[in-house]
């Protein structure tokens, strides 16, 4: 692979051979005497990302390089896109052979899964296509708190809790790494909303950051020791993030021990000097003017040549780690029928079955199925921007479905198939190809009015109907509490109420399978129909893993990692979140007074404090749709009587599970602490560890082991400053959900433990 020229010609100059000999090299002297050999302008471009050029030699246009010092032998190194997968272009400059990646299920799904060992699978699948490509860091994972359904990058990351969200990018980044490429978590930190997402203010209590929004940080840093970290654009306390030393110094590296890279998010705004200071030592994106903010400030005594030198100190250790420092070739050959085959794997264990009546599911071998829906046709295997992945196929529900030998009637097929193509058509010209089209989405057909006449036929000759509502979202937008996106449309509902009347006079079940990156109104219309199907945006292989779900192949498994609230406006977050704004793309890099002043748009307050999620609704009692760590199987389970041992300052409980169903099966258990009674209101219960059963077979047993760190029970106390473990009789939970709980353990700590912290964030 030809190297690229750093655009930051000036300091990436190529010595000659005999210049070389007398001239330290990095990996064969030590990285202070690299350090030393360097001018200020080398280490000043050293800090500043390089994009890579239209027509380079890659395969793809990266999101950005690192910058090159011949004459040291530091070469570049390759960061690129994305969550779900590696992001890069079909065509390469000079070859008419066309290059993929494999789409994997989104963040979310892959948390429904609660099963470490299978994400981690995942997250080394993904390395191996980095290596194929050439790619030396993936800029991934995301794992910011779901605060709020309807913030559009919801899908990126896990989960409402930050223990699950902590576990499961640890599993990503172990996995990523694992295949000698890099891991980078993000986007840190309280980046909860993508309205003004490069300048709202996130007004956060000392106490929810630490035991809610930083915490998740925190675990994943401790669990997988992660190549970087990405500095997100919001303000954080009246503070920008980039430009917050007590956050990405004092607590990232003093507090937590993290020794990797801070990279800031790609663009606008740059504060050059602030951000070194800060403790940033990549500023992606990347422009010239930078390299000159950096020598002008060490020069004016603005920016320390300690802070420059530290920063690159840590570049330079990132780059010995990297392929593209040992003379790694790609190869661009991944191997994606193998990697397809564990995409479907992951798929399959993340489908929620939310509700499973009248025998609607799974499928029987001779049905045949009437599949409505303009989302059967139109099937999200991932989401929009960023985690877009240029993928091979995407399998929907109709090819899955018929690769999975269910028959599907043929009338319904030709319609919705002229359907799609007519309404394709008059979208042609707004879905001209662009980059606000690739970034926000192109449009899509609305969901078909069908007569209820036709709708009539086909319960006379179908055994099941089967309805898929689908939804995407992305960054840069939020989505919006209305209809067609947190609601349904007036035609979808149309259509569950006319397929559910014409059916159920039959005595005909009917499923609804949701194809979304997030959660959406539920249970307004759950009544109507026999069973759900949560699937998520399962990947390139989604069609393929619903079929096998819905027919029985595999028996669902996945518990959702976050609450399903009966109303939006139950959700705390509800009172503080934009809704009904879209924004120019001036307004986005540049808004104005007004904005800035606005509620929820230029600042917005996090009044819920800790009571996200279940934590809410669980200990006020709130009814929901369907709670925090709920999720059906085709089976049944009995929990033992669990055991409890606590040794080196870690409490490890384990719980025997056994089959009492028909079916082979797997279970995910779940372990809740519940503190005593102290100076801090806390919640009913919190998510402390959690396990998955391998596959058992009717009547079979497996224990599931699970453990967690005593100063886990820790709660932080504002006015201490302070992370406080009550004395007291903790209550240790073990359920099949949040509210579903099998047995409980008591844990004695007989004496109040004190950690106090440094830093005020």
């Amino acid at each position: 692979m030809k190297k690229l020229l750093c655009l930051l010609a000036f300091a990436c100059v190529v010595g000659t051979s005999a210049q070389n000999k007398r001239l330290p090299q990095l990996g064969k002297d030590p990285v202070e005497k690299i350090l030393r050999a360097m001018t200020l302008e080398e280490k000043a471009a050293m800090l500043v990302g390089v994009s890579v050029e239209e027509g380079s030699s890659l395969v793809a246009n990266v999101a950005g390089t690192t910058c090159a010092v011949s004459r040291l032998g530091i070469p570049h190194t390759y960061l690129q896109d994305g969550p779900s997968g590696l992001r890069i272009d079909t065509v390469r400059k000079g070859d008419t052979r066309k290059y993929y990646c494999t789409g994997f299920p989104v963040a979310t799904l892959l948390a429904s899964t609660w099963n470490d060992k299978l994400v981690t699978k995942v997250g080394a699948t993904m390395g191996e296509e980095l290596n194929s490509y050439g790619i030396d860091v993936l800029l991934a994972p995301g794992l910011n708190i779901q605060r709020n359904p309807l913030n559009g990058r919801n899908f990126e990351y896990y989960s409402e809790d930050p223990l699950l969200s902590g576990y499961m990018a640890a599993a990503i980044v172990r996995g990523l790494q694992s295949q000698g490429v890099g891991g980078t978590i993000k986007h840190f930190a309280a980046n909860n909303q993508q309205s003004m997402r490069m300048f709202n203010d996130a007004r956060i209590s000392q106490r929810a950051l630490r035991e809610i929004y930083l915490r998740n940080f925190e675990i994943a840093i401790r669990e997988s020791n992660p190549w970087a970290v990405m500095s997100s654009y919001n303000s954080l306390n009246g503070q920008r993030v980039q430009s917050h030393r007590g956050l990405l110094t004092d607590l990232l590296r003093g507090e937590w021990g993290f020794r990797g890279v801070v990279m800031t998010d790609w663009g606008e705004p740059r504060i050059t000097v602030d951000q070194i200071h800060a403790g940033n030592d990549l500023l992606m994106g990347g422009k010239p003017q930078q390299v000159k903010d950096i020598v002008e400030g060490v020069k004016n005594g603005a920016l320390s040549e300690a802070d420059v030198d530290e920063g690159v100190r840590r570049v330079l250790r990132y780059v010995l780690k990297t392929k593209s420092f040992k003379g790694h070739q790609a190869t661009w050959n991944p191997d994606l029928k193998a990697h397809a085959v564990v995409a479907c794997e992951a798929a399959e264990e993340g489908i929620v079955l939310l509700k499973n009546g009248r025998t609607a599911l799974p499928l029987a071998k001779d049905e045949k199925v009437a599949l409505f829906g303009v989302g059967s046709y139109n099937f999200y295997a991932n989401g929009l921007g960023s985690a877009d992945v240029n993928t091979p196929y995407t399998i929907n529900m109709i090819q899955g479905l018929a690769n999975a030998n269910v028959s599907i009637h043929p009338r319904l097929d030709q319609y919705y198939r002229q359907y799609i193509a007519n309404e394709d058509f008059q979208l042609g010209e707004a879905n001209t190809p662009s980059w606000k089209n690739w970034f926000f989405g192109y449009k899509k057909p609305k969901e078909a009015d069908l007569d209820p006449s036709f709708i009539g036929y086909r319960a006379k000759d179908c055994s099941k109907a089967i309805i898929t509502i689908a939804r995407n979202a992305g960054e840069c937008e939020d989505r919006d509490y209305k209809e067609g996106d947190y609601l349904l449309t007036p035609t979808e509902r149309k259509l569950i109420e006319n397929v559910s009347k014409a059916f159920h006079a039959k005595k005909k079940p009917v499923v609804v399978v949701l194809n979304t990156g997030g959660a959406m109104d539920i249970a307004s219309w759950q009544g109507l129909v026999d069973a759900i199907l949560l699937v998520w945006q399962p990947g390139e292989e989604g069609g393929n893993a619903v079929a096998n779900v819905l027919t029985g192949k595999v028996c669902p498994s996945g518990k959702l990692p976050m609450t399903l609230a009966n109303a939006y406006t139950d959700i705390p977050a509800s009172k503080n979140f934009p809704l009904h704004y879209k924004f120019s793309w001036d307004e986005l890099l540049r808004p104005g007074a007004e904005v800035m002043a606005k509620k929820d748009l230029g600042y917005t307050l996090y009044e819920e404090d800790i009571w996200v999620g279940y934590r809410h609704f669980n200990t006020r009692g709130c009814e929901v749709a369907y709670p925090f760590g709920y999720g059906l199987s085709y089976t049944t389970f009995a929990y033992g009587t669990p055991t409890m041992k606590v040794k080196n300052g870690r409490c490890k409980v384990a719980v025997k599970v056994t089959n009492t169903g028909k079916v082979s099966g797997k279970e995910v258990v779940q372990l809740y602490a519940t503190a005593p009674k102290g100076k801090l209101e806390k919640p009913l219960r919190e998510l402390k560890a959690y396990g998955k059963t391998p596959l058992i077979a009717p009547g079979e047993s497996a224990v599931v082991e699970m453990d967690f760190p005593l100063s886990d029970l820790a709660s932080f106390d504002e006015d201490r400053m302070a992370w406080v473990t009550d004395a007291g009789t903790y209550i240790l939970s073990v359920g099949a959900s949040v509210e579903d709980i099998r047995a409980t353990l008591q844990l004695a700590v007989k004496r109040e433990t004190v950690k106090p912290v440094k830093t005020r964030i």
